[in-house]
């Protein structure tokens, strides 16, 4: 298994996020990484790589973001500071936000003031951006990129080591601290690379609502997602049952919601079913978002999985028999999460 790490992950360090109506530490910090860092040295599992520099990066990205979000995001800083230079000390945060309902406000008349266009392309209050987000970010997306192309290359596993996370990242949108969509980019990466039916089975805790738009309209990403149920988890306002893909993709989305409170047991029998699916897709590769804020004592999410359980979460994606891709997305519960990652992986190569 090759594990692609992101050298530049901890250029974004985030100093605060707006939680439930106040400004609170940042839940996604540089720690989380490094905990699983730390636990692959104690239990490595294959090599710890960084991504070939002659990889196209900024074309992956293109394959699945809106070209004039990518250019937000790669002078986001510069146009923040610009707009008072003592911005400089403080993290970016949207404070404003179109609604793109009819009759309440255009969104084909972009402004010019920075503030209103950071809020055009973010979703929530809790997505800091700061000096270093872009290079982060750009840098996980590279991470996907040689991860795809490693298991175009034969391997049977690869994953892409990074942060800040990317599932919640739609095309022309950041938030749920993610700001480029690394499973996307993976898929997309393997379809062009010859792979003609694509599987992202999304294992975090919310709903990977950005990797869903991303593909909703297509037949050949089959996207699965178990996760919270969106009438009281973020993100929310994608994720619920009744969303099966429109137009080409009528059919290929599932959504499997689950209440908040739900514990190993009733999780792996909708595993099972997600699986189920997954196989009868019959995919040439799949993508997993690998999300960890499943585990019992995630501060922010809410079911009741225990260490163990990720082992046999591997153990199952591995019989799946097919070409993996897997990104690191959440996981909260920072002490934890290096542990319940590589008994993930320990499971999956097991």
């Amino acid at each position: 298994m090759k594990i692609f790490h992101n050298t530049r992950h901890a250029e974004h360090a985030g100093r605060q996020e707006m939680f439930r109506g106040r400004l609170v530490d940042c839940h996604e910090v540089p720690d989380r990484l490094r905990f699983v860092l730390d636990e692959l040295q104690r239990r490595p599992v294959g090599p710890l790589l960084t991504p070939d520099a002659a990889l196209e990066v900024d074309a992956a990205m293109a394959r699945v973001h809106a070209p004039d979000y990518l250019a937000f995001l790669a002078s986001a800083w510069q146009d923040w500071v610009a707009l008072d230079p003592s911005n400089a000390e403080r993290d970016a945060l949207p404070s404003v936000w179109p609604l793109a309902s009819r009759h309440a406000f255009r969104t084909d008349a972009p402004p010019h003031n920075f503030a209103a266009r950071l809020g055009q392309y973010a979703f929530d209050s809790g997505t800091p951006l700061m000096a270093g987000s872009w290079a982060a970010a750009r840098g996980g997306a590279a991470c996907a990129l040689a991860a795809a192309q490693a298991v175009l290359d034969a391997e049977r596993f690869a994953m892409a080591l990074t942060r800040p996370p990317g599932h919640h990242a739609g095309p022309n949108y950041m938030g749920g601290y993610c700001f480029i969509n690394n499973a996307a980019v993976a898929a997309q990466a393997l379809r062009d690379g010859g792979v003609q039916r694509v599987a992202v089975l999304d294992v975090d805790y919310h709903h990977g609502n950005g990797t869903q738009t991303c593909f909703y309209v297509r037949s050949d990403v089959f996207t699965v997602s178990l996760h919270g149920d969106p009438r009281t988890e973020y993100p929310f306002f994608l994720g619920h049952a009744d969303e099966h893909g429109n137009g080409a993709g009528e059919g290929f989305n599932l959504n499997l919601p689950l209440p908040r409170g739900t514990g190993f047991d009733v999780w792996w029998a909708t595993l099972q079913t997600a699986l189920q699916a997954v196989a009868d897709f019959a995919p040439q590769a799949l993508v997993v978002p690998l999300g960890l804020d499943t585990f019992e004592g995630d501060p922010i999410s809410g079911f009741k999985l225990r260490s163990a359980d990720y082992l046999q979460l591997g153990r199952a994606l591995a019989q799946l028999g097919l070409p993996t891709v897997l990104t690191f997305e959440g996981g909260y519960a920072v002490a934890d999460v290096g542990v319940n990652t590589v008994n993930v992986l320990e499971g999956l190569k097991g």
